[in-house]
């Protein structure tokens, strides 16, 4: 087995990977060709095939395990596959966990710390909307902890979702400490449920993709649909408290155009929003520096809207 993260430019390789996407294009002379997205647990990589009607190249379908021969070509910095023939494995040919990204952190540990933090919760509304989805309901429980953070971008992994509310949290809990302002029993609780709806938003792996309700309705929605069904069993839960709890949900995303309804209105929400954009960052800078094991400058990043190097040192 040849994992992606070990490839470099110049290879001649065979080996089994997940098609994890595919589509048809033409060039500009109009010949056709298709883009494919391999995947196995260490990351991605493009492929292309040239010729999609070569002999060499069998009838393929998305989501199906793929032998590949072909070439290791670096474009525009990044490594892609030059595929020359395709066929779909058989079943036994291939071991599904080497196609499975996980989180290299213990799963059950991580879990273990989050609820650290939910039980320093002390207002009972709070703490019984903690233990409604974090200790009630083991379904809720298993997909949490199975679940990736995102598609792409940032922790797209298996206990992806588990260790980016962690990291969530623990930036809470650091402003919390700094800023007597935020209240820390809604902040930590904000901080635990922001991404619960990525639970009904992304299948699991080895889809890892948009449900019909993700790309109909998305997380935030989702995720403040599952606070009121929270909300609705707990008795006498206060309205204002209710909606503050939303509110930090809603506007987690800090911007309209980043899927916020609404831009953050308080306090506790201006800090999980602080919160969450810097461990998707950091994550993300980690992810593209591990993929380019390099201190040389990788070139311009559209998401970062910069040249990119690690740190001389």
């Amino acid at each position: 087995m040849r994992y992606i993260e070990t490839l470099h430019e110049g290879e001649t390789i065979r080996n089994t990977y997940l098609c994890k996407g595919k589509r048809s294009a033409e060039t500009r002379n109009g010949k056709p060709y298709d883009n494919l997205i391999l995947q196995d647990k260490t990351g991605t990589l493009d492929g292309k095939i040239w010729d999609p009607n070569s002999n060499g190249i069998a009838d393929y379908s998305e989501k199906d395990f793929i032998e590949v021969y072909g070439e290791i070509i670096s474009y525009n910095g990044n490594l892609q596959m030059n595929i020359k023939q395709l066929r779909v494995a058989d079943e036994g040919e291939y071991d599904p966990a080497d196609y499975m990204p996980t989180s290299e952190k213990s799963v059950d540990g991580m879990y273990e710390e989050l609820m650290r933090y939910g039980k320093q919760v002390k207002n009972p509304y709070l703490q019984q909307v903690i233990q409604y989805y974090f200790v009630n309901d083991e379904q809720f429980i298993k997909s949490f902890k199975a679940h990736s953070a995102a598609k792409s971008v940032h922790h797209g992994f298996a206990g992806g979702l588990l260790e980016h509310t962690l990291s969530v949290v623990k930036f809470c809990e650091y402003m919390a400490g700094a800023y007597p302002i935020l209240n820390k029993d809604l902040l930590y609780t904000a901080a635990m449920c922001h991404d619960i709806g990525k639970t009904q938003e992304l299948s699991l792996f080895p889809d890892n993709d948009y449900t019909d309700d993700g790309q109909l309705l998305g997380h935030i929605v989702i995720g403040v649909e599952m606070l009121d069904d929270a909300i609705r069993e707990i008795p006498d839960f206060p309205k204002k408290l209710a909606s503050e709890l939303k509110h930090c949900i809603v506007a987690h995303h800090g911007e309209l155009e980043y899927g916020s309804p609404k831009k953050p209105a308080l306090a506790e929400a201006m800090a999980l929003n602080c919160a969450d954009n810097a461990d998707a960052k950091m994550q993300t800078l980690t992810e593209i520096f591990k993929a380019k094991d390099t201190k040389d400058w990788l070139g311009y990043n559209r998401l970062f809207e910069s040249n990119l190097r690690k740190t001389s040192i």
